[in-house]
């Protein structure tokens, strides 16, 4: 074969090659890009969640509150008699006794003109009293016999709240709105993070809560007129002058909403709550979907380019020999053949490897768990041949204990297969008296197996007389759970892992610690341990949602949950329940689901 025309082929295998690389890094950047904004969507969900619940939580902590306070005969007597100058430092004194006790922002008293008489605020400089502001909702709302509910930025203070307006009736008739002012900045505060935004946006689409400071007080669409004057009529967000957004893009893909701003593309997923009005947002930045998607991309090409590349050169190689070799083309063919039946041999090789490596994981996953059952079986079987002897003896008294022994065998199987069941339904939400060293017990059958697996010891240290504690069973066992398989997990590496499990009382509360003598978590890290998909473990070994969702589930308790440094140098987290004495199961009842455990 002449040299030019192995040039010539040489040319359009190139470009072949090249035209190849192309289409293979497309059609990876479609493939890759596609996955990863449907795994961001699914997070954002996530997200969208927790913000909805923590948000919900924050206003049904309160709900109920206006409505018990205004019926107080000092409120009322007040709200007949605005007047009185001492009924009207009484009820000073006392709305600032609830506003501190409630930790609420404000609670103040206005009559049936809408002029407040009365303030939690009364002493400071930015006092309510004195103010009117029968143009807000929630006032003509409780007016009307409603409970008024309002989400604005103070006229007086300029801090945003949201509002709780509940009637105060005299004899018959409606004589004055007893308000609560709820601070959501809290809230806010938790959202905060590098590449998502949470937003919250009132019923003509102004964003009054975000984790972006930046976007307060803007619209992502111009306000229409009616709009503009409902805002300007009920003053929601005193002279605030209200912005619009740098929205470039805003449009449907088929699967998911994108959105951008400015320059920063971002995946938006979106929760209506009825009972507010309200819409909440959660915008996640696409830029390390898009850089995941372009990486991948760059590495098919390459990839595809070099093998092309490599099998030019192979070409190129073999034309030469051809025009070289002509008389060795039998020979040629003959090692080529032999190359193919090495190939054969060297896949059913890793074939065989895959499917060895395959059994032997089956074997290491049922490992724990038969020898969690086989010990039991083992030792009732032992009992039923020796019972049997004895029955063939006449002693039926001896051979009656041992069918005890299997009966009680079977029961701990029975035990530990419930435990595993009870754990794996999906719970209720329904909160009651809980028994704690029953639920410490399912929570370490279930968590046997992996502190078996990391050969730690657990020291169990309950207090005798413990009292009842406020919580769900199921949820608080999944949490129990969810700590000892974090300290398993820490401890594993020490030369004698070591795990202790404190429960006792303490004042109006019931204490739970786990400790380990692991690496534990350094100071920096702990104001982020219960953060959402926050993880100090390897990549592929956890989501960084269990902290999380065990904070909220005690939150849920009305308890607290907090993790510092163990003596033996590891972490310790502690978990503070309330008592089920009638006191406590007062104050957390106005937020108490009503479905079932």
């Amino acid at each position: 074969m002449a040299s030019g025309t192995i040039r010539h082929w040489l040319w359009i295998a190139a470009l072949l090659a090249a035209c190849a690389s192309v289409l293979a890094g497309w059609v990876t950047w479609r493939a890759t890009l596609d996955r990863v904004m449907e795994e961001t969507a699914r997070r954002g969900d996530n997200v969208l969640q927790l913000a909805s619940s923590s948000l919900t939580g924050q206003l049904d902590r309160f709900e109920r509150l206006p409505a018990l306070i205004a019926e107080q005969a000092l409120i009322r007597q007040l709200a007949a008699d605005p007047g009185n100058e001492a009924l009207v430092a009484e009820a000073n004194q006392y709305l600032e006794r609830i506003q501190q006790m409630l930790d609420a922002s404000d609670i103040y008293l206005m009559v049936a003109d809408g002029l407040t008489i009365a303030a939690s605020n009364h002493g400071q400089e930015k006092s309510f009293v004195g103010e009117n502001f029968a143009f807000r909702p929630y006032f003509t709302e409780a007016m009307l016999g409603q409970t008024g509910r309002f989400f604005a930025l103070g006229t007086t203070s300029l801090k945003r709240g949201y509002y709780f307006g509940a009637p105060v009736r005299g004899e018959g008739d409606i004589i004055g709105v007893l308000v609560f002012k709820v601070d959501l900045d809290a809230i806010e505060q938790t959202w905060l993070s590098g590449d998502y935004a949470v937003l919250v946006t009132d019923p003509d689409g102004v964003i009054f809560l975000s984790s972006r400071a930046e976007w307060l007080f803007h619209v992502l669409r111009p306000l229409d007129p009616a709009a503009s004057a409902r805002i300007a009529a009920t003053r929601r967000y005193a002279d605030t002058p209200i912005g619009l957004l740098d929205v470039a893009d805003d449009h449907d893909d088929g699967t998911r909403h994108l959105l951008r701003i400015g320059s920063s593309e971002f995946v938006q997923r979106d929760m209506s709550m009825p009972r507010a009005d309200w819409q909440v947002h959660v915008l996640i930045d696409t830029v390390a979907a898009r850089r995941e998607a372009l990486t991948a991309a760059v590495v098919a090409l390459l990839s595809v380019g070099v093998m092309a590349l490599l099998g030019a050169m192979l070409w190129q190689r073999r034309l030469r020999l051809a025009e070289r070799f002509q008389l060795q083309a039998e020979a040629q063919a003959n090692l080529e053949r032999r190359v193919e039946m090495r190939t054969a041999e060297l896949k059913q090789a890793q074939a065989d490897l895959v499917q060895a490596g395959k059994l032997a994981a089956l074997g290491q996953m049922s490992a724990a768990l038969s020898h969690e059952f086989n010990q039991p079986l083992a030792a009732a079987r032992t009992y039923a041949d020796n019972a049997l002897v004895l029955l063939d003896r006449g002693r039926s008294g001896e051979a009656r204990a041992n069918i005890d022994r299997i009966i009680n065998l079977i029961s701990r199987l029975g035990t530990l297969s419930g435990h595993l069941r009870s754990f794996a339904r999906k719970p209720g939400q329904k909160l009651g008296a809980v028994a704690l060293p029953d639920v410490i017990e399912a929570a370490v059958e279930i968590a046997t197996l992996r502190l078996k697996a990391a050969k730690a010891e657990l020291t169990l240290r309950i207090a005798p007389d413990l009292p009842l504690a406020i919580a769900g069973p199921v949820r608080l066992q999944q949490v129990l759970v969810n700590i000892l398989s974090n300290a398993a997990d820490a401890a594993e590496g020490e030369d004698v892992p070591r795990i202790t499990l404190d429960a006792l009382a303490e004042g109006d509360h019931v204490v739970i610690r786990v400790s380990d003598n692991g690496p534990g978590v350094s100071e920096a890290l702990r104001p982020r341990i219960f953060d959402p998909f926050f993880s100090t473990k390897g990549v592929g070994k956890g989501l960084g949602l269990g902290l999380s969702i065990s904070y909220n589930i005690i939150k849920d308790f009305g308890g607290d949950i907090e993790v510092a440094s163990s003596q033996a140098g590891g972490a310790v987290f502690t978990i503070r329940l309330l008592t089920a004495s009638d006191e406590n199961a007062v104050q957390i009842s106005p937020a108490m689901p009503s479905a079932a455990e």
